[in-house]
């Protein structure tokens, strides 16, 4: 690897309106095509990613969120290994121990929530106050990643449970969780 490169791995399902922000950011940053900045969506995170994010020095991880602050907010996710009966679909803080732990991997990780509002129907579309924050959010990141600087603008500090944490200690959970 040559150089500071970050992988942006949004995840949610477009199919349950807002949970769909994740992949929509990941979207508009292809487009983009930001030097040094890979992207990825998917459904749901999973032990495959941690291989891809060890092959980067940083990681951010782009989901809904269901509560807290709006637009978004930009956490520091820390490691944190997590017992569970799978793998299928893990929390972000699992998925930087298992690049940790088992392929070395040394890099920062954080949470990029954008706020949604609507999750209760099966329609691909953004309700109208998510699109604007994903508007926020997408030409907020493309300012970060093009400065290399990422870390620089988190929201608070670091957590290890990306379920029960958010900006300014709020409980909120992520749409994908």
């Amino acid at each position: 690897m040559k150089g500071r490169t970050t992988l942006v791995v949004g995840y949610g399902n477009p199919g349950r309106l807002d949970d769909g922000l994740g992949p929509a950011l990941v979207d508009a940053l292809e487009r983009e095509g930001i030097e040094g900045a890979c992207v990825q969506s998917d459904y749901q995170l999973s032990a495959e990613h941690a291989a891809e994010i060890a092959a980067h020095t940083d990681v951010v991880f782009v989901d809904a969120a269901v509560a807290g602050r709006a637009p978004f907010f930009l956490r520091r996710v820390m490691p944190r290994a997590a017992t569970s009966f799978t793998t299928h679909a893990m929390r972000p803080e699992a998925v930087l121990a298992l690049a940790a732990d088992t392929l070395g991997w040394g890099g920062a990780g954080y949470l990029l929530g954008i706020r949604g509002y609507a999750f209760n129907e099966y329609r691909e579309e953004l309700s109208g106050p998510a699109r604007e924050n994903l508007l926020a959010a997408t030409h907020w990141l493309t300012r970060a990643l093009r400065s290399g600087r990422v870390g620089d603008y988190v929201t608070g500090g670091p957590i290890r449970d990306s379920v029960r944490h958010c900006a300014g200690g709020d409980e909120c959970t992520t749409a994908s969780m």
